[in-house]
């Protein structure tokens, strides 16, 4: 590929990163102190960009020089922070999470994907009992900080600036359509933590543990009504007013893994889980094409359960209310 093909592609690649991706040629003209008709002549390829020109639409855009030449070859490019214990605040990456769900709901098309391994992380705060659960189990088993490796779950220690903060990021979700594919096993890692808190000895009390299903008791509640509804809505909204569109699908065969993909107009990006708490992102145009085949190909070998299937739907919440009915009976409360 020659270097007018590579700069073709450059521009293709910078316009998944625009909040506008239509107003593109000024927006470069803007940032390289050109004139829009130069601007298009660079972004149709007839007029090769300068180093400086390169150098500053690369830092603006957040492109790597190694990003740039993969786009001719087969590797990939991917952006994200590691944790770094020393410095990791748990407040923080929550703010850092509600500015990027932000963005992705702010251009009026967008459709969120998630290949539900376990439950998104968006539901937490469907539930403050459950999410102080999930903050907790992070703290000690995920990252492992020193202080909460023997430190018992305390809902009075989930302030309520972070649950705000989580509000947020869940109405961010609900905003958008959302697709999800589930299978039994993606509510069966939650049930296992907290059978090995218990086993344990991490919780005060088993009331707590008791409110803990209650409250995923109440999230299967909320997602089967969405579902049959076929749109998102606030839990506790006695109107039920529609938000996002809500598709979920359930497949018993695939290994799903937390891959999120988002689809923003004419842009895509995919959101992958390592390392138990880190995610890496994508815009890469290639390898977010092929994900979205993917993705389309196990929708259609999965089951729809919204506004369908109520057969099958009543009976995969059932299975699941039954779990955490047989170990709410084993408490001693």
């Amino acid at each position: 590929m020659d270097i007018s093909s590579i700069q073709v592609k450059l521009f293709q690649f910078i316009r998944t990163r625009m909040e506008d991706s239509n107003s593109a040629a000024e927006e470069i003209a803007s940032l390289l102190g050109i004139s829009s008709d130069s601007a298009y002549r660079r972004i149709r390829g007839e007029k090769q960009l300068s180093f400086e020109e390169l150098i500053r639409l690369c830092s603006q855009y957040k492109i790597s020089i190694d990003q740039l030449l993969g786009m001719n070859n087969d590797s990939f490019g991917f952006t994200g922070n590691l944790l770094d214990e020393k410095e990791y605040r748990y407040d923080e990456y929550l703010k850092g999470m509600k500015q990027t769900m932000s963005f992705f709901s702010s251009t009026p098309k967008k459709e969120f994907y998630f290949l539900c391994k376990d439950i998104p992380i968006f539901y937490h705060w469907q539930s403050r009992e459950f999410a102080c659960f999930k903050y907790f189990f992070w703290m000690s088993i995920l990252v492992y900080f020193p202080e909460f490796r023997n430190r018992k779950v305390k809902m009075s220690d989930y302030s309520d600036e972070v649950w705000q903060t989580g509000q947020e990021i869940l109405g961010y979700y609900n905003s958008m359509d959302g697709f999800e594919v589930w299978n039994l096993e993606s509510f069966n890692s939650t049930l296992h933590q907290v059978d090995y808190f218990r086993d344990g000895n991490r919780f005060d009390s088993d009331e707590d543990i008791f409110r803990i299903y209650e409250g995923l008791y109440e999230l299967l509640n909320h997602l089967e009504e969405q579902a049959r509804l076929g749109y998102k809505f606030n839990r506790g909204d006695p109107e039920k007013k529609p938000l996002g569109k809500y598709r979920m699908y359930i497949n018993d065969i695939v290994l799903l893994d937390n891959t999120m993909f988002i689809k923003q107009d004419h842009a895509k990006m995919v959101v992958m889980p390592h390392s138990g708490f880190n995610y890496m992102m994508s815009r890469e145009i290639r390898f977010c094409d092929n994900l979205d085949q993917y993705i389309q190909n196990l929708l259609s070998r999965s089951t729809l359960v919204s506004e369908t299937s109520e057969k099958e739907r009543s009976r995969f919440f059932s299975i699941l209310r039954e779990r955490i009915v047989r170990r709410k009976e084993k408490l001693k409360i």
